[in-house]
């Protein structure tokens, strides 16, 4: 595949792949769904806690970054299409439109938004550097954990201090670590872009 250099780019997968065909496209969101199956897939269990840790909010961010907002959001909406028809790609290999109205439905609509916000700040190069793709990650987890509770709050019909104690605390290090798995990733790859370029 054909390189571009980082100047003329708009985020990371235009880095790699110089014509953005139809074809292209399709064959980037089959992948993205693909990656974001296999993240859900890393779930732990949180006791008391209808929601689990998983991979997924760090395949939504490295998603939207990697392909921009409009890519991205197609990539996790087409995801979220597939596990609801019945594909057993959600957290746990679970599926089914109950992933939706359940408890986890906020954290999802939050990955889908996130992605939408993430590549718009990738694609004004916030993810090729340290000191502001750190503040582009932490915008995405923002708005998964701010749609998260807030739907966690209705649908449980419980306290707010309970979403938090449910929603919330349980993750914090897990998230803290995924912004710097993402903050660290994503301007080591465009460091590499121009190295690969001339090999």
């Amino acid at each position: 595949m054909a390189l571009m250099s980082t100047t003329s780019t708009a985020v990371l997968r235009s880095a790699f792949i110089a014509r953005s065909t139809a074809q292209a496209k399709v064959s980037l969101v089959l992948g993205g769904v693909f990656f974001l199956s296999l993240m859900a897939q890393i779930a732990l269990p949180i006791p008391g806690s209808p929601v689990p840790v998983t991979g997924q909010t760090l395949g939504a961010l490295l998603i939207g970054t990697a392909y921009g907002a409009s890519l991205g959001f197609t990539t996790f909406a087409t995801y979220l299409i597939v596990g609801f028809l019945g594909a057993p790609i959600f957290a746990s290999g679970s599926h089914g439109i109950a992933r939706m109205t359940g408890a986890t439905g906020g954290y999802l609509v939050g990955m889908l938004l996130a992605t939408v916000v993430t590549g718009f700040l990738a694609q004004r190069k916030w993810d090729q550097r340290f000191r502001t793709v750190i503040p582009t990650m932490i915008l995405g987890e923002l708005l998964v954990f701010g749609c998260g509770m807030y739907w966690l709050h209705h649908v449980a019909v419980q306290s707010w201090s309970w979403t938090f104690a449910k929603g919330f605390t349980p993750f914090f290090l897990g998230e803290v670590i995924k912004i710097a798995i993402a903050s660290t990733a994503l301007p080591a790859c465009w460091k590499l872009v121009p190295i690969i370029r001339k090999s």
